[in-house]
């Protein structure tokens, strides 16, 4: 599992456009994620799945309520990573209304959340590979903190405990 003081893996992420943004197109545009993290301080969350309990209910709206408060802390970007595609990630900020707050950005293949070391098998429950729930602050490429969460929990990956940490 990656720690603090390691540099992201580089992998590709996908994200979901409504409309034509800052030259991309329409529909899943692939990004590096080297190239994304480049400069920045970033907060990244990552989750089981899409449209899941916990995580519609909790996990991505306490960052959507708290973006104003970690920008203050000096965070760039926040980003939410699941394991689901770029058209499913888009849909869900759509449902969610996240707006320009928080980059959805779909890990369809696991590829990212694998070279973390933050895979896990739910298989068992109809979900397959999928993303434990953790959270960690990102400077530069570089991971400064990181929040992993035990099996089924949600105390130590919210927004609220990330602002607690800045």
């Amino acid at each position: 599992m990656i720690q603090p003081g390691q540099p992201l893996p580089d992998a590709t992420l996908y994200e979901f456009f409504e409309v034509e943004k800052d030259g991309c197109a329409l529909g899943p545009n692939a990004f590096s994620v080297q190239d994304l993290a480049e400069g920045k301080t970033i907060v990244i969350f990552g989750l089981p799945g899409a449209f899941t309990p916990t995580c519609s209910a909790r996990h991505l709206p306490g960052y959507i309520a708290n973006f104003d408060a970690l920008r203050a802390k000096g965070v760039d970007e926040i980003w939410c990573v699941s394991v689901n595609d770029a058209f499913v990630m888009g849909a869900w900020a759509r449902t969610q209304g996240t707006d320009d707050k928080i980059r959805m950005l779909g890990d369809g293949s696991a590829e990212f959340t694998s070279k973390l070391g933050l895979e896990q098998d739910l298989s068992k429950r109809g979900m397959g590979i999928r993303s434990q729930r953790y959270a960690m602050v990102v400077k530069d490429g570089v991971v400064t903190a990181l929040q992993v969460e035990a099996p089924g929990q949600f105390a130590v990956s919210s927004a609220e405990s990330i602002l607690a940490i800045l």
